[in-house]
Formats: structure tokens, sequence, C-alpha cells
């Protein structure tokens, strides 16, 4: 043992919460070692020199009177080249080494270096580093070469200030363990450090969002926007899909860096994620989609108490690229099993639970957890963001319940999963009618420079969903052949967005990811079309007779028929369109002029 350790021992043990007597000295959410076997924990109380301490790890076989160590440093993750495309748990250990040194069962205990400590990676300095100047947190050396997408600064870390660089080795291959320069007062820099998960890495400003995270999902980039830097919510009940429609979003999002986190959730989830990804390509890199992601898998089988650590791991080395001016999107899935594990922690704690047996906590979480997106100037100097899309598995559906509640209170885009939708396999089964974005104003500017359709066109839609939901409630009670044909041509213009614009096919090579520029398009030529039959039918003209139009079908099916680059054939469509609507309506003036 070290001189910065202190020993300790076990004098209670309830599950996952263990208490020890001895560690008067440590510091709260100090990491601790317990047990013949080392397992992992940290310190989460202290009161009356006894020490609350949450293990991440089996305790099968702890015993009272057990050996705890105390090593009076926060739990932190190593960051460094070499994260992208890993498997991690909860605590950042390599799922797929630990897999090949010790079987498919995590044993109490195992350890393993989260970065590859023997691959040399080529580092190339930055200019005008060198020995002798004056450096500051955020600086970058230089770089490496991640992966053929990724480019990893190798910047100072955030807690060596104020000091001068009095040895720098430049150019080289280097490991992540070799030393690459050394300040004034001895610090060693290499090309990885580490950081506590529970801080948030600090930055210069926080700045206003502006752009929008195009995820190629057409119900999302035009009707309920996410920026860059912001949060979203993805509330369901079970097989509604909120990680189908997270894989989506993870898969075509304009991110540079992924940060998938399964949660709680079954591990067959992460699976797909792992068998799907190599094999997916980026749209916008033409490589594997997995040269830009990093997994972090704590599912529903795995240490329960390290559910709850694994949301901060994974926002921390989100935070980490964020301040190479890099932008990046989280992935949780899912905040309401994390919110469980504080319920099942809170219980062990005998703590005085709050409603539904969450603790009175709850809502202080989550503000931590979401507060930590957002736009920002690195210490780098450069811009960056963090995108956080947190999905919400509420039980039987019902939004009222606190996870869902609370987490509308630190969120500003609320994407409200639909059962009606899902179980008539309309996916995305985001509904219009709940879900919000309030960040439609902020990107607006953006929107406008591509095509300034984009506001009047989704106003126009949302509008046109919300009359139609309101006649629905009366065809329910007496038939749509009771509505006049001026509201019927409602329903029909509702129906084609929905099937043509808000429905889209993960598994059409066309219809699975669709540029601003065609969605736009689509949403355009179906609300043209609705004006004009509204417009006709009013000089006279049966509903019927534009029922019996081609392109009314021929505009439902340009998701699938045109490719992102097509535009010229969406343009026939619309040309046809308006040749049929025009023939009606030069005929029906006719007739009404007679």
């Amino acid at each position: 043992m070290s001189i910065s350790e202190i020993e300790g021992k076990v004098t209670r043990i309830s599950g996952p919460i263990v208490y020890a007597e001895g560690l008067d000295s440590c510091g709260l959410y100090d990491v601790v070692e317990v047990g013949d076997q080392a397992v992992t924990g940290e310190i989460i109380r202290m009161k009356d020199g006894l020490a609350t301490l949450q293990i991440y790890e089996d305790v099968t076989g702890m015993t009272v009177g057990g050996k705890v160590v105390c090593h009076r440093r926060p739990l932190s993750v190593r960051l460094g080249p070499g994260l992208i495309g890993t498997i991690y748990d909860g605590i950042q250990r390599p799922l797929e080494t630990m897999f090949n040194d010790s079987g498919a069962f995590l044993k109490p205990g195992v350890r393993s270096e989260p970065l590859d400590v023997s691959k040399k990676w080529i580092f190339v300095p930055a200019e005008g580093i060198n020995a002798g100047i004056p450096i500051k947190p955020g600086m970058v050396l230089g770089s490496v070469q991640e992966t053929e997408s990724v480019n990893h600064s190798i910047m100072v870390p955030p807690s060596i200030r104020g000091r001068t660089l009095v040895e720098f080795s430049g150019a080289g291959e280097y490991t992540v363990n070799q030393k690459i320069g050394e300040t004034e007062l001895g610090e060693e820099i290499f090309l990885a450090h580490y950081w506590p998960v529970r801080t948030p890495r600090p930055f210069t400003q926080k700045l206003s969002v502006s752009e929008p995270l195009i995820t190629g999902q057409r119900v999302i980039d035009v009707f309920f926007p996410l920026s860059k830097g912001g949060t979203a919510a993805i509330p369901g009940g079970f097989g509604t899909g909120k990680t189908m429609t997270q894989h989506a979003i993870a898969k075509w999002c304009d991110a540079d860096i992924i940060v998938y986190i399964g949660c709680g959730e079954r591990g067959n989830e992460m699976t797909d994620v792992l068998t799907e990804f190599p094999g997916l390509t980026d749209p916008r890199t033409g490589r594997s989609l997995m040269e830009r992601t990093i997994l972090i898998a704590n599912t529903s089988n795995m240490p329960v108490a390290a559910r709850e650590v694994s949301l901060y791991s994974g926002i921390t080395l989100a935070e980490y690229y964020r301040d190479m001016g890099l932008d990046v999107a989280i992935m949780a899935d899912s905040t309401s099993r994390w919110a469980e594990a504080l319920r099942e922690l809170s219980g062990r704690m005998e703590e005085m639970p709050a409603e539904e047996g969450y603790p009175a906590y709850l809502p202080t979480r989550l503000a931590e957890f979401y507060e930590r997106a957002g736009r920002v100037i690195s210490l780098s100097d450069k811009p960056g963001s963090v995108s956080l899309i947190g999905a919400v598995s509420p039980a039987g559906g019902d939004f009222s319940e606190p996870v869902t509640q609370h987490t509308k209170r630190f969120i500003r885009c609320f994407w409200a999963l639909d059962r009606d939708l899902a179980n008539a396999r309309h996916y995305p089964a985001i509904g219009w009618i709940e879900s919000y974005s309030e960040y439609a104003e902020e990107i607006k500017p953006w929107w406008d420079k591509l095509d300034p359709r984009w506001n009047s066109v989704r106003m126009q839609a949302l509008e046109l969903l919300k009359k139609e939901q309101r006649l629905q409630q009366i065809v329910r009670l007496i038939g749509p052949d009771a509505l006049p044909d001026t509201e019927r041509i409602v329903l029909i213009a509702a129906e084609m967005i929905k099937n043509g614009f808000l429905q889209q096919s993960a598994f059409d090579e066309i219809d699975m990811y669709s540029v601003p520029e065609k969605q736009i398009l689509i949403l355009s030529i179906m609300m043209s079309f609705y004006k004009r039959a509204l417009e006709i039918i009013r000089n006279g003209c049966p509903l019927s007779k534009i029922m019996n139009l081609s392109c009314r079908e021929e505009i439902v099916r340009i998701k699938t028929t045109f490719s992102n680059e097509d535009t010229s054939g969406i343009a026939s469509v619309e040309n046809h369109m308006n040749q049929q609507l025009d023939e009606l309506d030069r005929f029906y003036r006719k007739v009404g002029a007679i």
C-alpha cells in the first residue's frame, strides 16, 4: 500500500452498498478497492466515522471485516487515442480485452487497461511547439491519426496551469505510457491523461446554439429539430421504438463522434449495435461508422451500481472530444434504467423515498447530467458541441411518471413516441401532437440559407395534422362521408404526409436517410397539392376526381423512388402534379362560369 492510500475494514454489506470504518481522512467520491478480490467502488457518504461505499462489481463472497483500501482520488476515466471503436463497461473496462483474458463473464476484481498500452501512435507536433514555451490548459501540442475519420488532438491536461514546457520529445512514435513532455515542476505530459467523471471539463465560453444536428430522419429534422449542443428526450412505452430511433440517429446524424451508452437495457440491443455498425457506411466519409463510435455497455445483467456511473463516464468521453473542436452526439438508453439504479441504491441506504420510490435528489442528478451538453469554445480555442439524446422508458407509456416529468424540465426537445403509431408499424413512431422542439427559432437562420420555405411549410403541415386530429374525432362518431369535401381533403392530405413524409423505412436504401434538401422538397410538394386541391374543390370539383389523380400516389412514393441527389426527378413529379391540377382547375372554372 502506498503512502497516499488509507486502509479500513468492512462493517456491513447491503448488496452493492457497503459500509466501512477507518476511512475518516478520505474524501467524498474517492475510489476504493474492497475485499480479497479488490472490487472497485467509491465513497458516496461520510457520517460519524462510517463511510458508505457504492460497489461497481459483483459483491458475491464479500465478508464483514474485509479490507478496504482508499486511493484518495476520484473515479476517473483515461482519455487518449484508442477510445474510438472500443466497447467499455460503466467504469471504463474494455469488454473485448476482458473477454479475451477471462471469458464471457465479468469476474470481480478483474482489471484491464482502458487504452492499449502497447500500441505506438505516430505523434505529429503542432506548429511552434518546442521546449521552452509557456503552455496553458487545453493547448494543442500535436495530433495522432486515431482512425481514418478522426484526427486526435493531444492537449495539455486542464490540471496543468501556468507552466513552461522544459522538455518536449517532438515527432515520433509513442505509446500512451511514454512521456512526450515535462514542465518545470516535473509534471509529465503523455498522449493520455485521467479525468474525474463527475467533474465537467472546463471550457472558455458557452455559445448559443445555431445549427441543427441533421439526423436524416424527416420527422426530426423538419418538424422537431435538435440543435448541435442541444438536449432531447425520447419517451415511450415498451416496443414503441426508442432504441430503434436512437440507432437511426447514431448511424446517420452529422456528428463527428458518437458515444452510445447502453444503460440498463437488454444485452441484445448492444449486440445489434456491435454487429451492425462495423458494416454500415458513414454517408459523409464513406467509411465504417465504428471509426467514429464509442460504446459503453452496462446492460441489465451487469452490476446495477455501475449503471449509475456509466452516464458520467460517457459524457466525460464526449466532453474530451468536444474539447478538440468536434461535434459529439450521446445516445443514453435509457435514463429510466439509470434512475431505477438510483432508486435501488437509495433504498439500500434506507433514505426517505420521494415520488414512486425514487430518491428526492433525482431531479438534481438529471440536471447535472443534461447541463453538461452544450456548444462551447473549448480551452483549445475551438468551437465544439455535445448533443445529448436520452431515452426514457415510462412504465406503460405513462408520461406523468417522475423520470419523464423531471426530464422535461431540463431538455428542450421532446420526441414523444406514440403507441398507436408503433402498433401500425409507423416508424419513427414520434407523435406530432405531444412532441415539440424549442430550437426551431434558433436554427431558423441556418435553414433559411438552405431553403427559406422550411419554417412556413413546417408550420403549415403541423397545423394541417392538428386539424386532421380534430376531424378524426368527428369521423369516429359519424364517419367520413358526413364531412364536406373541403374537410375530407384535409384527411387525404394528412394521410399523404403521414405515409409519404413522416413514415421512414430503416431497411430501404433510399429511404433510410434523407438529406435536408429532399425533405423540404417532399413536404413542399405535399402542401402545394393540398392548397391547390382545396382551391379546386371550392371551384366545384368533387373530391373523387382528385382522389383518382395518378400524381397523388407519385408524391407519396417520392421518398423511395428518388435518391437524395435526384432533385430533377422530384421536380418532374411536381410538374406532373401541376399539369393534372391545372387541367381540373380549368375545367371546373369553365363549368362554374357557365
